[in-house]
């Protein structure tokens, strides 16, 4: 880590992270942040399919989606000054693991799931126009980044075999060349452009990997994460709800009542208002990430089959010319 902010001890750190550490860190910032928008963390093992658990590709790109992760929160105007993201940056192993000790207790851990879940399952009695808006929203938004996930899977699956496939050509049309002696030079020129072409394609399914892939399954965790926020959204609500509900049937001492509903109202407010704001911000950036990653890919796409077109004709050309030459040489003379 480098950084010039003031708050920082030094302006350099260097520590070694495990897996296990981001998502302690995630952990952390949804229990400070409950409704604002955590950036999602790579799966442990797979991703998609596409490569095993420690293979070298494999491991790369989980580096890149880390630290795309950490980024992201550098770059968020709230995240960016979470204590527990500073601890992570900075700290040696064996303080982030005293650091991690800190946090509540297993009890206290387990009374606030079980409430939780008591006032998921429990629901909410009015969830504001806006949030309703905002849901519906993630559900469509949830269905249209899968199916475009699984179509980009199965495009690079596709170009990855047709790749291992045309890989072999350019071999077979040089030993061919090797037994048709009349053919050699245009066999050679075959196999010459099927190489071409399959440097050409493998550059694409490079650009595919790195570019498009990675962003559409970033998204797709995000609708999951999407879907995480607006359960904790309605949690505080429903606590609200419920107390409210106490209030009015007189179930316990009303001053208490009235109190607790006080600070909840504030608690409610202030979630919506996160929540409403790192929408916007989120949406922004979404927009702009699918749009650069489908130009991107498009304009790879472009160049590609120009240069594949312009591979071909020039061999065409060239035979074509060599073609007339020798017309022309067994034209007899006037």
């Amino acid at each position: 880590t480098k950084t010039s902010r003031g708050e920082f001890d030094s302006s350099e750190f260097e520590v070694r992270r495990r897996y296990q550490d981001f998502l302690w860190l995630k952990g952390k910032l949804e229990e400070a942040h409950p409704t604002l928008i955590i950036p999602p963390l790579p799966e442990k093992f797979i991703v998609k399919g596409m490569v095993e658990r420690f293979n070298d590709d494999f491991i790369e790109t989980r580096r890149k989606a880390l630290q795309k992760f950490l980024n992201r929160i550098a770059d968020h105007p709230t995240l960016t000054f979470n204590e527990d993201f500073k601890v992570f940056l900075t700290a040696q192993a064996w303080e982030l693991s005293s650091h991690k000790k800190q946090g509540p207790g297993l009890l206290s851990r387990m009374g606030q799931t079980v409430r939780a879940v008591a006032l998921s399952m429990r629901g909410v009695k009015s969830r504001p126009e806006e949030f309703m808006e905002m849901n519906n929203f993630i559900e469509i938004f949830s269905q249209k980044i899968n199916l475009i996930d699984k179509i980009s899977q199965r495009i690079y699956k596709e170009e990855r075999e047709y790749s291992d496939e045309m890989r072999e050509y350019g071999p077979i049309h040089l030993l061919w060349s090797a037994s048709e002696e009349d053919l050699a030079d245009t066999l050679k020129g075959v196999a010459s452009c099927i190489d071409k072409c399959c440097k050409a394609t493998e550059k694409r399914m490079s650009g595919l990997s790195e570019a498009l892939l990675p962003v559409v399954h970033e998204y797709v965790l995000y609708s999951e994460m999407l879907m995480g926020v607006m359960k904790r959204r309605d949690q505080i609500q429903a606590e609200l709800d419920s107390k409210v509900e106490a209030l009015m049937y007189k179930k316990a001492d009303a001053d208490l009542l009235t109190e607790e509903i006080g600070k909840l109202e504030d608690k409610v407010e202030c979630a919506n208002n996160a929540l409403k704001a790192d929408w916007e911000r989120w949406k922004h950036n979404m927009q702009n990430d699918i749009k650069s990653a489908f130009t991107e890919t498009a304009e790879e796409n472009i160049h590609y089959y120009e240069q594949c077109l312009a591979t071909w004709e020039s061999f065409l050309a060239s035979q074509t010319d060599l073609h007339m030459e020798e017309t022309s040489e067994d034209k007899p003379e006037a």
